[in-house]
């Protein structure tokens, strides 16, 4: 069996984390179809993996294709992603709503405090508009945290006000191409208010470099540096950035890099690669997920994103707004 919820978010050093990690695995190995024929496939004895590094990632295109899951009973939710050129959604079940909302809160306490102490403003659809999106359920349960701010389609007009005339401090988490029009469109001063962004254009604008685009956005909002969260509907936790583009994870998440042509073949420190997420807040699918993204992980266990690995499908998790 694999760890208690309690044990989870209450990982408090390395080895802490390699021990969960461990009977994660172990547990994860017999009771996840999936994964369990996956290691048969590329010839994993389960009973063979002593170490972190030995543990095999899922590829995340799986999540498309076949139910991640191991979770005994009925899910109480299924998370999916958004799709571009009519591609297939990936499916994440999610045995546990409160399991996640507890994960995105103790993330969100971890690098910002106390929610109640923020206003949070989305410049994203309502969750309501895209049935299914674990990033607009983690955004609105936040915003009911808070205790103010709220969802904007395209009201900019009715954002700024209501910003404005907020006397708390202030999140405004937005998908780029929407943080960009705004910048666009008003250029406006924003004051103690923290601008964070959720991930790539997904064809909406032009890609561009994400320092360039940071700096557009400071310029325009007038702001130090932007914030950034790294997340998906595979997964349970996110990451954060603090601007810089240099993200940190919570206690249970941790982030290594593999060879693009050998998925097999760890990186250490420094050297850019493949991304792998461990979350073992994915405690009823996978915990172990070889995504399609790139990047470099450091030494503290820091890492940025660069892009995607060529040939992997362009993921829509930000593509709210259809």
């Amino acid at each position: 069996m694999t760890i208690s919820e309690e044990q989870l978010f209450t990982l408090a050093d390395d080895a802490g984390f390699r021990a969960a990690a461990l009977a994660t695995f172990r547990f994860q190995a017999a009771a996840c179809a999936p994964y369990a024929e996956y290691l048969g496939l590329i010839g994993c004895d389960p009973a063979s993996v002593g170490r972190v590094e030995e543990i095999p990632f899922l590829p995340v295109g799986l999540f498309k294709h076949r139910e991640v899951y191991c979770g005994g009973t009925p899910p109480e939710a299924v998370f999916t992603s958004s799709t571009t050129g009519g591609g297939e959604p990936s499916r994440h079940p999610m045995r546990s709503l409160a399991l996640y909302e507890r994960a995105f809160t103790e993330a969100f306490r971890a690098f910002y405090g106390d929610p109640a102490g923020w206003s949070l403003y989305g410049l994203l659809p309502s969750y309501l508009e895209r049935k299914g999106s674990s990033l607009v359920y983690m955004v609105d349960r936040l915003i009911a945290a808070c205790g103010s701010g709220g969802f904007y389609l395209r009201d900019y007009d009715a954002l700024l006000r209501d910003m404005a005339a907020d006397p708390k401090p202030k999140i405004l988490f937005g998908v780029s191409y929407a943080l960009w029009e705004l910048a666009e469109r008003y250029a406006p001063e924003l004051r103690d208010t923290v601008v964070m962004e959720t991930g790539g254009m997904k064809g909406r604008r032009e890609e561009l470099p994400k320092a360039e685009f940071h700096r557009i956005l400071c310029d325009a909002f007038g702001v130090g540096c932007v914030h950034s969260e790294y997340g998906m509907a595979e997964l349970t936790s996110q990451a954060y950035s603090a601007g810089g583009g240099v993200f940190r994870t919570p206690g249970w998440m941790r982030v290594l890099t593999r060879d693009v042509n050998d998925p097999f073949d760890l990186h250490g420190p420094g050297v850019r690669g493949g991304l792998n997420v461990i979350d073992l807040a994915n405690r009823w699918s996978c915990a172990f997920i070889q995504t399609e993204d790139v990047g470099t992980v450091f030494a503290d266990g820091s890492f940025t994103v660069e892009g995607r690995i060529d040939r992997a499908d362009i993921r829509g998790c930000n593509l709210l707004i259809q």
